[in-house]
């Protein structure tokens, strides 16, 4: 079992143990998927490049862009498993189609 496996499967029995599956259908997961990356988005509001590629040197806001890198995952993760999608496998496939679409060099 994958990593992405085996979190979906962790993340299926937290929502089934709360009764939560109800509320987790692909719109609604989509949607919180693209709220928690505007979350993300938020911690960079108004910041200078340099700024932004220091982030993770303030304590305060490193644990912020951590936080919502794991939410972006979760919510990820799980549409994922509704869906029936393999994104390791999606991901790779992509890398490989963006490979003969972008040559280096």
């Amino acid at each position: 079992m994958s990593d992405f496996e085996a979190l979906g499967q962790r993340l299926a029995d937290f929502a089934r143990a709360r009764d939560w599956e109800r509320f987790h259908n692909p719109r609604n997961l989509a949607a919180a998927l693209s709220v928690e990356a505007a979350e993300l988005l938020e911690v960079f509001q108004w910041m200078t490049d340099a700024e932004a590629d220091a982030v993770m040197d303030a304590p305060d806001r490193a644990a912020a862009v951590r936080d919502e890198c794991a939410d972006v995952l979760i919510y990820l993760v799980r549409l994922a498993g509704v869906l029936g999608v393999d994104l390791m496998a999606e991901a790779n496939a992509k890398v490989d189609r963006n490979e003969e679409r972008f040559p280096p060099g």
